[in-house]
């Protein structure tokens, strides 16, 4: 059986409708479809700034989603502290010769061979070490010219990160080495003389604690996170070395959601 145009006409717009698509108006041109908003494109490095900078990071691979996804993300505007007794903070850095390497986002230091970190009494080995200009990190809603991070690593493989602020002040003898010879991206070279890593440190040792992430993807969650108050200084011409070496490189701020901020007493 054939049917007639009118049943036709009738007919077409209701089997749309069953298969969940809109039918035009009988006569009418569908109007265009809405473009979609720019993505980054997949599977580009990530960066900065631009479409592959801290905003998209979650959407550049499928393994950095904890980026956009995570609850427990680094860096934190340190402020309004839970006051407590965080137990025992033991730095034993060891003065040696080691790795400068250029990576084109940072300037990374390797390990002085022994150094290590006591949280309690948990053993923690230093592995590396890096800047980030501004600082990451803010405390108060305040930021540094520069944010060093010390990166250890427990028997069990638990990360911990230490991270002190440097404002402008007198030289720091810790940086001398560092800026002998500058570096170029993407090169590895070991220091003409052995650095001592404690100089990077301050003396006054209050500081905050949290649970946070690495701060660049994959965004990894279950870092042990301990940021000194206190900063320490760097003359003003090694500031400005260390920040001609590679583009700002510090992550916004992220939120604080249901952890818990300690301070010590």
């Amino acid at each position: 059986m054939q049917m007639n145009t009118a049943n036709r006409r009738r007919f077409v717009p209701l089997l749309l409708a069953c298969l969940g698509l809109a039918a035009p108006a009988w006569g009418q041109t569908p109007p265009a479809p809405v473009p979609a908003a720019p993505q980054p494109p997949a599977d580009i490095p990530w960066a900065y700034s631009g479409l592959s900078g801290p905003a998209d990071w979650g959407k550049l691979k499928p393994e950095f989603k904890t980026c956009d996804a995570g609850t427990e993300q680094s860096p934190l505007n340190l402020r309004d502290g839970i006051k407590a007794d965080l137990g025992g903070l033991y730095i034993d850095y060891r003065e040696g010769l080691v790795t400068r390497t250029h990576t084109g986002k940072t300037l990374v230091i390797g390990a002085p061979d022994g150094s290590r970190l006591l949280l309690g009494r948990k053993v923690y080995q230093l592995t590396q070490v890096e800047f980030h200009h501004p600082s990451e990190h803010k405390l108060n809603g305040k930021s540094f010219p520069l944010e060093v991070q010390f990166f250890h690593r427990a028997e069990d493989g638990s990360p911990a990160v230490t991270a002190v602020f440097i404002e402008t002040g007198y030289e720091n003898s810790a940086l001398r080495p560092l800026l002998t010879n500058p570096p170029t991206p993407s090169s590895e070279a070991r220091l003409p003389e052995p650095i001592r890593l404690d100089a990077l440190i301050p003396d006054d040792r209050a500081y905050f604690r949290y649970m946070g992430s690495l701060t660049t993807p994959p965004c990894t969650e279950g870092v042990l996170w301990t940021v000194f108050r206190r900063p320490v200084q760097a003359s003003q011409a090694q500031i400005d070395a260390l920040t001609k070496l590679f583009p700002p490189n510090a992550r916004p701020t992220q939120s604080l959601n249901r952890r818990f901020l300690l301070e010590t007493l």
